[in-house]
């Protein structure tokens, strides 16, 4: 039986982290995914990458609307491995730290935490006010992983794909998915 994996893509810059998640997840067929995609999103999408909501529909396994907060996704009963949001913005951060189940997204990640699933938020927002820290936290306390979008370079990526899948990288770990063929690995140094 495949694991599931719950993936949100909301509005915030760097739609490319959820699209290339899913592109390279297609390749995974031990893993089923199901996506939620904010309104915000949509337009990310199609000002960042030139793609339409359905395209980035067709990459995902099962897709849920976002105002759909009956959808199976919504219930603890639904087994999932976890969720990762990516990537997730502000107001997406402050509703899951602050339990405002108001759409599917917020929904699904409370729903994950309560059942102690892994939850992962790839925050993309710079620079960050005390506010946005005391969200993080709350989240974290809850039993939720806040990565910020902050890229590595040590691996000398040599194009916005590599810097992207590199990160990734570190999500899928994460999140307990094999992934080495996505990105080189830190070896010390000893090769370049």
């Amino acid at each position: 039986m495949k694991q599931r994996l719950v993936i949100a893509i909301t509005g915030s810059s760097g739609a490319i982290y959820g699209v290339r998640l899913l592109q390279f997840l297609q390749s995974q067929s031990e893993i089923e995914t199901h996506l939620v995609v904010s309104p915000g999103a949509c337009r990310t999408l199609q000002e960042e990458m030139g793609l339409s909501e359905s395209q980035v529909i067709a990459l995902a396994d099962v897709y849920y609307p976002c105002q759909d907060v009956g959808a199976a996704i919504a219930s603890g009963s639904f087994k999932t491995m976890g969720m990762v949001i990516t990537p997730c913005s502000i107001r997406t951060l402050s509703a899951v730290a602050c339990c405002n189940n108001d759409n599917l997204i917020s929904r699904a990640a409370d729903v994950t935490l309560k059942e102690r699933r892994r939850l992962l938020l790839l925050l993309r927002e710079t620079p960050l006010h005390s506010g946005h820290l005391r969200l993080m936290q709350q989240v974290t306390d809850a039993g939720g992983i806040v990565m910020p979008a902050a890229p590595g370079f040590y691996h000398h990526p040599s194009s916005i794909e590599e810097l992207v899948d590199h990160l990734l990288l570190r999500v899928l770990d994460l999140m307990g998915i094999e992934a080495d063929s996505l990105s080189r690995r830190w070896d010390g140094g000893a090769s370049s």
